[in-house]
């Protein structure tokens, strides 16, 4: 699985004055939380990119004062006028301790009703799962070569061995839908059949 790594440096004043001292060094404060102890930390505000702007899942490797910490990004906060990035959380990831994540579907295959003319329509990029640390993987394969035309697949379609997946199991994550000129042709047909 992709991981980055995050060099940090420690936070040990916290409040708006220490904040602010450590947004003007260019550095976004963090915290790392779910382990033994709580974390707080800062880190210069680019090595936050490849983790922060992207729809990937992937794991980070944070070094605060030479210990390191694997952790999954949990939330984000931006300026709400500059769109900077204002805080980082992180949850480190405890062996046997389960973690809930978001993970992207992987969709593979050519479904049976595009081959027949349908479109195919992907209704969700990720679904929130739950399992231990050592099953999560950079996303879930959905195969979707036995899609038909006017079908979806579902939540509870998804195969995902040792995970709760938290969707609910209705939600439609895919389906092929009938094209603008398949239902002409349908429509011509039907006139045709109609006329003998």
């Amino acid at each position: 699985m992709k991981t980055i790594n995050i060099e940090g440096q420690l936070r040990t004043e916290s409040g708006k004055k220490a904040t602010r001292q450590i947004r003007s060094q260019k550095l976004v404060p963090g915290v790392i939380y779910g382990g033994k102890t709580e974390v707080n930390f800062a880190a210069p505000a680019s090595s936050f990119k490849s983790i922060v702007y992207t729809s990937e899942f992937m794991l980070a490797k944070i070094t605060v004062d030479g210990n390191s910490y694997t952790c999954i990004l949990k939330d984000l906060q931006f300026d709400k006028v500059t769109d900077v990035l204002t805080h980082v959380d992180f949850l480190e990831l405890v062996d046997d301790k389960k973690v809930i994540a978001t993970l992207p579907l992987k969709y593979v295959g050519t479904p049976a009703g595009v081959k027949a003319g349908g479109k195919l329509v992907t209704k969700m990029k990720a679904v929130k799962i739950k399992t231990l640390p050592k099953f999560l993987r950079e996303n879930i394969e959905v195969d979707i070569t036995a899609l038909q035309l006017n079908e979806n697949i579902r939540v509870e379609d998804i195969k995902a061995e040792n995970m709760e997946i938290m969707n609910s199991p209705r939600i439609p994550i895919a389906s092929v839908t009938m094209t603008r000129q398949l239902k002409q042709e349908e429509a011509n047909a039907a006139k045709a059949g109609a006329k003998k």
